[in-house]
């Protein structure tokens, strides 16, 4: 089963690009993806539960949803992440250091709550690794999950490093692939942190140059890797199921 682990119905691109649920299936289907885990950002943490539930209740057989957090100081939101888990069926959390700081004091509730209810946070962090480190040991109950190796599109091959050691370090950090330009540092990832903890996602839908050619580009990283097709079977949504419980 090839699952998406990071989809979104709302980008935090300048656009604030938007994609029905319709979309995101139409090219699933396109590519053999079977299920997507789907989120918004770039909203308030209501509607980013709301988009999510109206497309999971299009394809509830497809779509996974995962609520938005984003909370401050003034404001925890953990009442709607609460509610959207224990009574929709939400399955993880999204958090994305461009919107919401990651200081001890705004996000240490929130993967308080992700570790009681079981659920995962996938967390962008724009390269922070000290904050990663400092939330993983903090919540070692709490499985967190970072999204593209550390940082979107990175080319230092350090930084990538840096947090393939601290998840080979701290059994509850999952690392998300998608957004990767540095394709043999997933293979680094999977030797090092073993498969069932490299999650793949597209981090799409994205039109360049089309959503479906993205779509496929982003599985072929994978199908091309030099791994075994176990683990790529892994990587490409055996990992995702697991911990999801799917």
């Amino acid at each position: 089963m090839i699952i998406d682990s990071h989809a979104h119905l709302k980008h935090g691109d300048a656009q604030k690009t938007e994609y029905s649920a319709e979309a995101i299936v139409e090219v699933m289907d396109a590519v053999g993806i079977e299920k997507s885990v789907v989120f918004a950002m770039s909203t308030t943490t209501r509607r980013s539960i709301e988009m999510a539930q109206r497309a999971v209740e299009q394809f509830p057989d497809r779509l996974i949803p995962y609520a938005y957090a984003l909370p401050n100081y003034e404001r925890s939101v953990l009442e709607e992440l609460g509610e959207a888990i224990s009574q929709r069926g939400f399955r993880g959390i999204k958090l994305h250091v461009g919107e919401c700081t990651l200081s001890d004091y705004v996000v240490d509730p929130v993967l308080r709550l992700a570790g009681e209810y079981g659920v995962p946070c996938l967390i962008d962090c724009a390269g922070r690794l000290g904050d990663i480190e400092r939330m993983s040991n903090t919540f070692p109950e709490t499985r967190i999950i970072i999204a593209h190796l550390g940082r979107y599109l990175c080319q230092d091959e350090t930084v990538i490093d840096r947090f393939i050691a601290l998840a080979k370090r701290r059994p509850n950090l999952f690392l998300d692939v998608s957004g990767v330009v540095m394709l043999h540092k997933i293979e680094d990832a999977a030797r090092q942190v073993g498969v069932e903890r490299i999650l793949w996602g597209t981090d799409g839908p994205h039109n360049q140059p089309d959503t479906v050619t993205f779509a496929r580009t982003e599985l072929d990283k994978v199908r091309e890797l030099d791994l075994n097709p176990t683990d790529k079977a892994g990587i490409l949504g055996g990992s995702i199921a697991t911990l999801l419980g799917v």
